[in-house]
């Protein structure tokens, strides 16, 4: 029966996170209210049994739905005011988290904290303000970093956060509400004051005082990374080279505090507790000494837990430890299936966005499979316990590789091999190093060592040819065959239904990509925040057109946007890559692209001994270069052949950016622009360059230095987007070029307001990837976007 009521709770959960809107304030106390009668109806003892679990899961699901939709609208009226976006404010502001080094592009190096904010000394907050921020911020000169649990007093610029929308990436706004972090700020020159250190009491502290004495003795990156992640939970030390690979060979999961860490030093803490307490008969006459250790052992792995985060796999393992215990203290015996599904229950009761983390299904997942396979009596041998760790590796491996499809992409055709080394030496040796070295710091030095040993061989590993195994997105029809299909395989079931769920899997392993027809091409604006990145694609070719900005910290939006989302769309491999001009918000994210993907041409107007064109095949951009692609034409436009500049605003890269037209066979084009200025519109003109193209890509993503009525006269767009950062500090798209096209009635799509922006040729509509997948979380007051019933006539393309 409970299990009924848990599983109506998970289901309740997961279905509120697919809805656009939350429902109207009201409707979460009647859901409370329903669940409440329905739990008295539960009361009457004449009700058939399978009557009484339909309503206890109908009680479960409301239940689940309401309390979740009440924890949503706390938290969404808890976010930053629109009146107060873009303000200034004066705060006592805490370090809540451990501060993260970020390298900026102004001002060195930086610090990305998490902020709780109260109101100065006789002062209140302004209406809308938040309670916590994600913060990111510069030292003044002289002055030390922030620390954790350390109270300052600071002003603050805020602004929301609604995150970058393309298919299946990665949902900022969505982590930020479950983070709790009401708004993104930034930290002000000028009035920054310690007001008081860090109390003895606070985790964070500790964590930090920990991380900083490791660092001290074997540096800030490489292995140390391993072992400050492995012991204080903070997963960011370790370097962004060192994290492919382990995602690269499967092993990722380990380099975190994960549930295997947890339950070996709670086994650990807990045996030797019931040893001692064994020792002494009048504690055993009070509580038996296996009790007494398990207790211990939860006590032990929650404060291990929580010092390292409270993540969801520790989550997880502590509510399990939590469980056994409870039912070893009462008798009880309740089968795997409910101390799992209790467990995953406690986590969402406190988490109720822990449904939408990818760790939360691995992780539970791992345990089911595992759980599932029963006890085996154990053979004595190394060779019989060798056996038993394959199957189990087998069986995970097996059974979580489809969820790992749909959930990243990409599997590791390593993961059993890799993991087989790494399970062991992570988990055996260099976690209890890591742990044992606050008391013995030669503990640090050995297993520093040793995780340089095994990321090298990680590393060769991942440079195998078929190391790793990328798929596009599934129909959701093939997830959950393919599910259904794995866990047939690994289940002690007849042959027959394990034949039966292999039968199940092709829907996942060779998904259909649709292409467009031919003489067609489609064209996807990524949604990259202030920057350009365009693909193009026909019936069996593909370019990129600028890659997008770099970010602070070392992060750009080739890594980060175009190749996972390149990954999963299934589209490639990439045929030619053009970079418009040098600006880093059109290249910033071009050498990962180069590295990754291995186009056989760039096109671009970089100057000669520009570090991208090391190694690779170019061709600069000139007016007048051509070529077709299944029916469909492309041609340049600009720039003309290079001439020494007479200013030196005409040396501006801008200037020399390449400016693309796309015709399909029936006529319809796009006009790609770059960030061509009045002067090259105008040149482009006189030259008759420029003609009408159904589609163009605002020049310089809006700036009031392009788009001149002469251009929108002779290009004469029927649609619009501008490709630009939310609130970006330059003010693109301006006001006044705004304006310039509504009056021409031309409709202007924003990158905001809409996210990744698609159009295929000859449709009259491009769609938003905001408005094609639309959550509650969304900020509700983005830059509006043109709806079909707003079409203007345009002219015929």
């Amino acid at each position: 029966m409970p299990a009924a009521f848990m599983l109506g709770w998970l289901l309740g959960l997961a279905g509120l996170h697919q809805l656009a809107q939350l429902p109207p304030a009201h409707w979460p106390w009647l859901m409370l209210c329903s669940s409440a009668l329905l739990a008295s109806a539960l009361l009457l003892r004449c009700l058939p049994g399978a009557f009484r679990v339909v309503l206890l899961l109908t009680l479960g699901l409301l239940a689940g739905l309401g309390s979740g939709c009440l924890r949503a609208e706390q938290r969404l009226q808890a976010r930053l005011g629109p009146a107060l976006e873009g303000q200034e404010i004066e705060v006592q502001a805490e370090v809540l988290a451990l501060p993260q080094a970020v390298q900026g592009f102004a001002g060195g190096p930086g610090w990305r904290l998490v902020l709780g904010l109260a109101p100065l000394q006789g002062q209140v907050l302004p209406p809308g303000a938040p309670r916590q921020v994600l913060a990111l911020g510069y030292p003044a000169a002289g002055q030390a970093p922030w620390r954790a649990c350390e109270r300052w007093q600071l002003r603050l610029r805020l602004q929301r956060s609604p995150g970058l929308a393309n298919p299946h990436g990665f949902d900022q706004a969505l982590w930020m509400l479950e983070q709790d972090l009401q708004a993104r700020a930034q930290i002000r020159p000028g009035l920054q004051q310690r007001l008081a250190g860090a109390p003895w009491h606070c985790l964070a502290h500790w964590r930090e005082a920990w991380r900083e004495r490791l660092q001290a003795r074997l540096g800030s990156g490489g292995a140390a990374g391993l072992l400050v992640a492995l012991s204080v939970g903070d997963q960011a030390a370790i370097p962004a080279p060192d994290w492919q690979v382990y995602r690269d060979t499967g092993v990722a999961h380990l380099m975190a505090i994960s549930g295997l860490h947890i339950t070996m030093f709670a086994w650990g803490l807990s045996a030797l507790v019931a040893a001692l307490w064994r020792r002494s008969e009048a504690l055993s006459l009070i509580v038996p000494a296996p009790r007494a250790g398990a207790w211990l052992g939860v006590a032990a792995a929650a404060a291990y837990a929580a010092f390292t985060g409270w993540g969801v796999p520790a989550q997880r393992t502590v509510w399990m430890l939590l469980g056994l215990a409870c039912l070893q203290q009462g008798a009880w015996r309740w089968p795997w299936p409910l101390r799992l599904l209790g467990a995953a229950w406690l986590v969402c009761l406190l988490d109720p966005w822990a449904v939408c983390q990818a760790g939360f299904w691995l992780s539970f997942g791992a345990v089911a499979l595992l759980m599932s396979q029963g006890r085996t009596p154990e053979a004595p041998g190394w060779r019989a316990r060798l056996g038993a760790l394959l199957r189990e590796q087998g069986v995970v491996t097996l059974g979580l590789a489809p969820l790992t499809l749909i959930l990243f992409q990409q599997l590791s055709l390593v993961g059993v091999l890799a993991n087989l080394l790494a399970i062991p030496l992570v988990s055996f040796v260099i976690t209890p190093l890591a742990l044992a070295g606050i008391a013995w710091p030669a503990c640090w030095t050995l297993g520093a060592w040793l995780a340089a040993q095994g990321l090298a061989l990680l590393a060769l590993m991942a440079a195998w040819p078929v190391a790793v195994l990328s798929l596009p997105v599934a129909p959701a029809w093939a997830q959950a065959a393919a599910l259904a299909g794995a866990a047939l395989m690994v289940l002690p079931l007849p042959r027959a239904w394990r034949l039966a769920g292999l039968c199940l899997l092709p829907g996942l392993l060779w998904p259909v990509v649709p292409r467009p027809p031919p003489g067609r091409f489609e064209l996807l604006a990524a949604d990259v925040g202030q920057g350009t990145a365009v693909l193009v694609r026909t019936g069996q070719h593909l370019l990129l057109y600028d890659t997008g900005p770099r970010w602070g910290g070392g992060a750009d939006a080739g890594q980060r946007v175009l190749l996972p989302l390149l990954r999963a769309l299934g589209w490639g491999p990439l045929d030619a890559l053009m970079l418009s001009h040098q600006d880093l918000d059109h290249v910033g994210g071009a050498a990962a692209v180069l590295r990754q993907l291995r186009p056989p041409l760039l096109r671009s107007s970089l100057p000669p001994g520009h570090p991208l064109l090391q190694g690779q095949a170019h061709e600069p951009c000139e007016r007048g270069q051509h070529w077709d692609w299944d029916g469909v034409r492309f041609e340049l436009l600009h720039p003309g052949p290079p001439e020494p500049p007479r200013t030196q605003a005409a040396a501006r890269p801008n200037h020399r950016s390449c400016v693309l037209r796309i015709t399909d066979a029936h006529g319809h084009s796009a006009l790609l622009t770059g960030d061509v200025e009045a002067p090259d519109e105008a040149l482009m003109l006189s030259e008759g360059q420029v003609l009408p193209s159904e589609v163009l890509l605002l020049p310089h993503h809006g700036s009031r230095t392009s788009s001149t009525p002469a251009l929108l006269a002779a290009a004469a767009p029927r649609l619009a987007l501008a490709q630009a950062g939310y609130r970006n500090r330059f003010g693109h798209p301006h006001p006044e070029v705004l304006a310039r096209y509504r009056a021409a009635g031309i409709p202007v799509w924003q990158s905001p307001g809409c996210g990744a922006w698609r159009w295929l040729s000859g449709e009259a509509w491009p769609t938003c990837e905001r408005q094609r997948d639309p959550r509650y979380w969304q900020l509700p007051d983005l830059v509006a976007q043109p709806a079909p019933g707003e079409e203007p006539e345009g002219p015929d393309p």
